[in-house]
């Protein structure tokens, strides 16, 4: 950036409005930073403070920081986290003045120390602590890339500001007390991030290896079709990319190469520290999460984008590499494919009950529910009524066949549609009347209506489907903002027979509603958990966490489904999309899932205390929520609560 004629970096930028309303304007206010300054000419960044390079400022989970995002006074971060609790903050960095003469602004160095104890017990980065770049999808922060440990280099864009996702995961194990540490950045030359001008073997040979990787993407394109010729050459383009940018060309353009740890002396002289201080309390998270919220994988994207043939070892690895990683979201994954008029083939395992890897997936304490399928996830010799038998015959045998459940249809639509979903469960109830048969739902059969208004008859689904049905699933959108609607929904049930209510979000509720659309605000994201505990729903159901637009190749650019708001059906990204990982790269809107997830387990804990009423109480005298449309805009009242729940629950001797 040219800074002669005037100082841009001082100016005042104001918010730009995200996909619903929230987005990047999070906490705008009209107290940003000015002031002089005064460097001229080149800059050599082991000279001059990283202060007056860059701005560093810390914003919390709930904040979507885009950038055009304004800096704010740099504070110290203070945490508080129970045991088997992940807690989050970001650090937000902006360039002051450019420092390089490439086209970006300047590299920064990021490093974090462990966090330790007075007794000495730690934190480890890489291990407890890890940090991720937050990249904006359709313009909007959302996916969290990782970044090496415990030190790395990101490029600056002049103008812009970059944000880094901090995330400290406390062991159910760790000892509860005061742990301090330190987030350090510190503006270097670009020629550092340079191990050596000669490349070394290992780096030729990893150079090699991904230019070869894009020549045997576009190779075998001839008689392809066009779309697929089109997919191939992005890939490839990407993947070119990617070499482009990577250390080993870090003296025309660098971001986040592998890199040196730099002179304890120059960090300390010239590096913006920020304080962590995070509070571990003696309180530990359920292994087995208390609300199962289950979420759809579909296994055709799976098949399409990484080339797997169903039924294959690399399927099963591609499907158990999702599911194992889905769990430390306190998600309990299905797979899934649609058949015709919405029914659905659901799967928690996808090998057989009596397959020794059965029980190594259905007895993992971090599932809290798991679906059997109907038919054969993978096609076998046996006829599928008896195979379905024989399932449910094995699995009933096993302790966790109480977290068993069949989802068959998605959202019946008519009386064809029920009636089908009647048949399915009665054969299941046949050979096990215990079965749980979970059935999605925003309205009654169309063409047979059960009440006067649509109201009216998707409260009678109950009567009409049972007892066909045991989880009666329903759409918060048909709540709109009436939550006393949900003591009518409530009466419907019979508890005392096994019945419960559950419920999803999809396309709907829309914007102010809690959901989990790209764009909207953070604090809207986690309120979809605090909704289903204020409306008492003991699951939840999301039907895809995967299902963008088909594509052939990993890393071709992910769109979303159209017809769908942007982010519905996607809470997280191909990890080869950002680099050469295979491992998955979270959303935001995942993260704050897990936060609201952890809130569910905190309102539990102060609940079986002071009792249901109390729990509410506090869930509103603080301001976090109160209803689908009044609930906290801005993150202070989480920690208030959070932190309430702290004073009144833990033990005297802490």
């Amino acid at each position: 950036m040219d800074n002669a004629g005037g100082t841009p970096q001082d100016v005042i930028v104001p918010p730009v409005e995200g996909v619903a309303g929230g987005g990047t304007a999070y906490g705008w206010n009209d107290g940003g930073l000015h002031g002089s300054n005064p460097l001229k000419g080149s800059i050599d960044p082991s000279e001059v403070p990283t202060a007056d390079l860059v701005h560093v400022w810390c914003m919390p989970s709930t904040a979507n920081v885009g950038p055009q995002e304004v800096p704010r006074h740099l504070e110290p971060v203070n945490l508080l986290a129970a045991r088997n609790e992940r807690e989050s903050v970001q650090i937000a960095i902006r360039p002051k003045v450019s420092w390089s003469s490439s086209g970006n602004a300047g590299i920064v160095q990021i490093q974090c120390t462990d966090l330790s104890s007075p007794s000495g017990d730690r934190l480890v980065v890489g291990q407890s602590i890890t940090f991720r770049k937050v990249v904006s999808i359709l313009g909007v922060p959302d996916a969290l890339v990782p970044l090496d440990h415990p030190v790395c280099q990101i490029g600056l864009v002049p103008g812009e500001t970059t944000a880094v996702w901090v995330s400290i995961d406390v062991p159910s194990v760790q000892p509860p007390g005061q742990y301090e540490g330190e987030f350090i950045v510190t503006a270097i030359k670009a020629e550092s991030e340079s191990q050596s001008q000669c490349l070394s073997k290992a780096e030729k040979h990893r150079l090699y290896t991904g230019l070869r990787a894009c020549l045997d993407t576009v190779e075998p394109i001839e008689g392809k079709p066009l779309d697929e010729v089109v997919e191939r050459v992005k890939s490839a383009t990407t993947s070119l990319r990617k070499i482009l940018l990577s250390a080993s060309f870090s003296e025309f353009f660098s971001d986040n190469g592998p890199v040196d740890m730099m002179d304890e002396d120059a960090i300390s002289n010239l590096s913006v520290r920020v304080k962590l201080s995070l509070t571990v309390w003696d309180f530990i998270l359920p292994a087995t999460p208390s609300l199962p919220a289950v979420f759809g994988i579909s296994d055709t994207v799976i098949e399409d984008r990484f080339g797997v043939e169903h039924g294959s070892d690399e399927w099963y690895e591609a499907l158990e590499q999702h599911f194992k990683w889905l769990l430390q979201y306190r998600i309990s994954p299905y797979f899934c494919r649609w058949g015709d008029s919405m029914r659905v083939l659901t799967y928690t395992c996808p090998w057989p009950a009596d397959h020794w890897k059965s029980d190594e997936y259905l007895s993992d304490p971090r599932l809290a529910a798991y679906a059997v399928p109907y038919n054969q996830a993978v096609s076998g010799n046996d006829a599928a009524k008896d195979y379905l038998q024989k399932e449910i015959e094995i699995l009933r045998t096993k302790s966790h066949w109480k977290k068993a459940y069949f989802y068959l249809w998605d959202e019946p639509l008519n009386l064809e549609q029920y009636d089908s979903v009647r048949n399915m469960a009665s054969e299941i109830h046949a050979y096990a009347p215990d079965a749980r048969v979970l059935t999605t739902y925003y309205c009654g059969p169309s063409d047979a209506p059960l009440a006067p208004t649509p109201f009216e008859a998707f409260v009678k689904v109950p009567k009409f489907l049972r007892p066909h049905t045991q989880i009666y699933c329903t759409s918060e959108w048909v709540l709109g903002n009436r939550e006393d609607l949900v003591k009518d929904i409530i009466s419907e049930l019979q508890p005392e027979n096994g019945e419960e209510w559950w419920t999803y979000v999809c396309m709907g509720p829309s914007d102010p509603h809690p959901n989990w659309h790209l764009g909207m605000r953070g604090t809207q994201h986690r309120a979809v958990m605090w909704r289903v505990w204020k409306e008492g729903g003991t699951g939840f159901l999301y039907w895809g966490a995967n299902c963008y637009e088909k594509a052939t190749v990993p890393s071709a650019e992910i769109r979303f489904r159209r017809g769908l708001p942007p982010g519905d059906g996607v809470l997280f990204y191909p990890g080869e999309v950002f680099s050469s990982s295979s491992q998955p790269v979270a959303s935001l809107r995942l993260e704050r899932i897990l936060s609201g997830l952890q809130d569910i387990e905190y309102l539990k804990f102060y609940t079986s205390r002071y009792g249901r009423d109390k729990g509410l109480s506090l869930l509103e005298k603080t301001g976090v929520y109160l209803g689908p449309e009044r609930y906290t805009l801005e993150h202070m009242p989480i920690d208030v609560m959070r932190g309430e729940i702290f004073n009144t629950c833990r033990p005297i001797h802490e």
